[in-house]
């Protein structure tokens, strides 16, 4: 800036220089006069200029450090009286699918934010930017040593792969790269997590990783009273570069298990037409384990075919070791990462 100022007052002087070899006085006078008011104004316009350069920039700053810092999502005028009872869909739509976020919301600066726990241990709000530069770049560990308000590691035959319940990410790990956090887990029936959730999920991530465009995403889990398990789960998208072209959704999805009957306040359940009681783990219908240390199983992982096996399966043997990977943790949390049980073993 001081040098455009020097150059500036250069050539006022030098055409004020012209004018006096000339031998005309008094337009040299004038153009003194008139010279010292242009430099004056020129130094006032650049100062002005330069100020409000400076407001912009400031403003900007503040801005991003308002979004990497801590992101305040909008509230929902939403609550579990507007949603109709279960009624076999896993998800109903709300709010004509059109999530309740506002213009001032939207952002293609990524971020991720999730609320503290309440004093009943339980999840808030799990807000976030999704860009490519949230996604994971190396596979999903254990969650195993989580364990969410109303959490029972409890067996049912009539369950897609047995357990009733999962650790269930709001944003999910595909999402965020976020694993083990406790802020971002809830107690969530297998059908909550694999029917109804994981299909939005997958939505935004095929449509991030297409685009590179970012999805301004929110999971509100939804509790009743001081239930320790949410009756659901408010999930809202939209695109944000092409203002919800790509990804528009505002849906809740029922966390229900069909065919069990759960006691929301405290996770107890039972087969539907039981009566639920903590002693049903002792029955041949059900097989609950209250377990104090993470539990699982060694299984052994083909990162190539994407098939997980038990370690004594004949199609381990026969497996490229480049592509053999080893792996302990829940049935459940393999699946959930994209592997399917081997035919051979059904592990």
């Amino acid at each position: 800036m001081k040098k455009i100022k020097a150059w500036l007052l250069a050539v006022v002087a030098a055409s004020a220089l012209a004018v006096s070899a000339c031998g005309q006085a008094s337009v040299n006078d004038t153009a003194a006069v008139e010279a010292t008011k242009s430099t004056k104004e020129t130094e006032r316009m650049m100062e002005t200029s330069q100020e409000s350069v400076s407001e912009s920039w400031e403003a900007q700053i503040e801005q991003r450090e308002i979004r990497n810092v801590e992101v305040a999502p909008t509230e929902t005028s939403f609550s579990l009286a507007d949603i109709p009872t279960y009624f076999g869909q896993p998800y109903v739509a709300i709010n004509d699918n059109v999530p309740f976020f506002v213009d001032l919301d939207m952002t293609d600066t990524s971020f991720e934010s999730y609320s503290n726990l309440d004093n009943l241990g339980r999840c808030g709000v799990a807000y976030a930017s999704v860009g490519t530069d949230l996604m994971p770049t190396e596979e999903r560990g254990a969650i195993g040593s989580v364990k969410p308000t109303g959490w029972h590691t409890v067996k049912y035959d009539i369950v897609d792969g047995k357990y009733l319940y999962n650790r269930c990410h709001l944003i999910g790990y595909q999402l965020s790269g976020e694993n083990a956090n406790e802020k971002n887990l809830i107690t969530g029936t297998r059908y909550l997590n694999v029917t109804g959730m994981l299909p939005f999920e997958n939505m935004v991530a095929d449509y991030v990783k297409e685009t590179e465009n970012h999805v301004l995403y929110r999971v509100t889990p939804v509790f009743e009273g001081e239930n320790l398990v949410a009756s659901g789960v408010l999930m809202e998208a939209k695109s944000v570069e092409d203002d919800g072209d790509g990804i528009l959704y505002c849906v809740y999805v029922y966390n229900v298990q069909p065919g069990i009957t759960i006691d929301y306040a405290t996770g107890d359940s039972a087969l539907s037409g039981e009566v639920i009681s903590s002693e049903a783990a002792t029955t041949a219908a059900v097989e609950t384990t209250q377990a104090t240390e993470p539990q699982g199983t060694t299984y052994i992982l083909n990162t190539n075919t994407k098939k997980f096996h038990y370690p004594s399966c004949s199609s381990v043997s026969q497996m490229n070791e480049s592509n053999k990977k080893s792996y302990f943790g829940s049935r459940d949390d393999v699946i959930s990462q994209g592997y399917d049980p081997c035919k051979r073993c059904n592990p």
